[in-house]
């Protein structure tokens, strides 16, 4: 016999932006190898704006700036290009992306900017594209009570309220496993209320998810100058004043809309090129500190803007001789720390006996059935291995061990758990539970089962077989 276990959403959840802007996609095996567990969903930024004639070429390709101005001074958004809609590009970006972020036991954050002039007919398309891929948490035209982005200056702001509850209503309708996050105005003092809440009110009842962007000090004129005491483009805000001004946002929201929905901070971070890498580390801190001990869990999720970033404002920044390599900043180590924590961890519950084979219920990555694994360790290991003998070698499979995960791509046959002993040494016998979880093989839901749209199942027939020694194989 074995026993089920239960995957639960953490108190407060985490998501990290790969991508965007401001720098490149990281693969999903590096990021998991230097954070040492998953994050409930990765965010990709896109653009889609199908109409303009220099579609699909990249912003800042398409319309180089002779003397440069701005990230968004373009036609429409510098991020990458969206190749799905009309073009139906759906093995190109950000395809290939989603369906490893899915193959990792991860969620997709997707953020898309769009042109707020298409029709409800290229809305569809979106939603055919986006149905395959489980729960998706789709964020459109973000900040968009601001005027820095392209689609402000193509609409008035009671425009694009009214797109946004025509995206909602399509990909309720078309794609009910798409769940919509609504990022606009935050609470002001001065006025008392959230600005604009009145445009966007019915987008505020329609969407899924409320959402704002907050950031503790940005350099908002990077990449066009250098923060300096003698430049003015950037500002770093009071930690305390910034966690007051969302929740206060927040508690508004509840109140506008006569309902509660999950709030979330979609970016959220210090920026170094302004604070510094070691006050950077610090500001974060004290915000998810301060955030794990207030006893009102108000906030559903807040991504970490971003993993490797050109700029400063990266757990790693891009080394600007080689843009695979990142080099590791103060933030990274203290944020995984807490990364680590049990307020921010998620969930595993012991379930039911069950005898083998057995299928496993992979939803998403806050809601999935696996299986667990007695394991003892009467010391620090020198060995502690999984091998997936022939009717696991094809399983795609995550396994979780005391809050550090591991992933076990089709195909591969063993795999190596010593790096949680290498950060966790052993003094006295303990035991443990290995879970392992079974997301979808090619990040994709089989269309098949009524059920398709929200759950993949995976038959498991056999578990792994555990080494585990306590001494090298030979010594000289």
């Amino acid at each position: 016999m074995a026993r089920k276990v239960v995957l639960k959403p953490a108190e407060c959840a985490l998501d990290l932006g790969d991508g965007s802007e401001r720098g490149l996609y990281v693969n999903q095996d590096y990021i998991l190898q230097k954070m040492g567990t998953l994050h409930r969903g990765i965010s990709l930024m896109y653009t889609y704006y199908p109409n303009e004639k220099t579609w699909p070429v990249r912003a800042s390709i398409a319309c180089p700036q002779e003397t440069p101005s701005g990230a968004w001074d373009y036609p429409y958004e510098d991020y990458f290009p969206y190749r799905g809609g009309r073009e139906g590009r759906l093995n190109d970006e950000p395809f290939v992306f989603m369906k490893e972020i899915r193959r990792h036991g991860m969620d997709v954050v997707l953020t898309l900017t769009i042109d707020p002039t298409l029709k409800e007919e290229d809305i569809v398309l979106l939603a055919n594209d986006l149905r395959p891929y489980g729960r998706v948490l789709l964020r459109v035209n973000h900040e968009c009570t601001g005027g820095w982005f392209c689609f402000t200056k193509r609409a008035t702001y009671q425009q694009l309220a009214d797109f946004y509850v025509m995206v909602c209503r399509v990909m309720h309708r078309h794609a009910p496993n798409v769940k919509m996050i609504l990022c606009a105005g935050m609470w002001e003092d001065e006025l008392g209320r959230i600005e604009m809440e009145d445009e966007f009110l019915q987008a505020f009842k329609e969407t899924d998810y409320w959402s704002g962007d907050q950031y503790l000090s940005l350099h908002w004129g990077w990449p066009v100058d250098v923060a300096t005491k003698e430049t003015s483009c950037y500002e770093a805000y009071n930690v305390d004043a910034v966690y007051d001004k969302a929740k206060k946002t927040y508690h508004r929201l509840c109140e506008i809309t006569g309902t509660k929905k999950p709030f979330v901070l979609s970016e959220l971070n210090a920026d170094g090129d302004v604070s510094g890498p070691y006050e950077q580390a610090a500001m974060m801190s004290h915000f998810m500190d301060r955030l794990s001990s207030d006893s009102e869990k108000w906030l559903s999720a807040f991504t970490m803007y971003q993993f490797r970033d050109d700029g400063r404002l990266g757990l790693e920044v891009t080394d600007p001789n080689n843009h695979n390599v990142g080099i590791e900043q103060p933030l990274l180590a203290s944020y995984r720390e807490r990364l680590h924590r049990e307020f921010f961890r998620r969930k595993i519950e012991s379930a039911e006996e069950v005898s083998l084979p057995c299928r496993l219920r992979w939803t998403n990555s806050e809601d999935a059935e696996g299986i667990s694994l007695a394991m003892h360790v009467s010391a620090t290991p020198h060995y502690a291995e999984l091998y997936f003998e022939d009717s696991l070698l094809d399983l795609n499979l995550t396994v979780e061990l005391d809050g550090w995960w591991f992933y076990k791509a089709p195909g591969t046959k063993c795999i190596d758990l010593m790096p949680y002993f290498f950060a966790n040494r052993i003094s006295s016998p303990v035991d443990f539970t290995l879970n392992i979880f079974a997301p979808p093989a090619d990040g994709k839901n089989a269309e098949e089962g009524e059920d398709w749209l929200f759950n993949s199942y995976t038959e498991i027939s056999e578990l792994p077989k555990l080494r585990l020694e306590y001494e090298p194989v030979k010594l000289a």
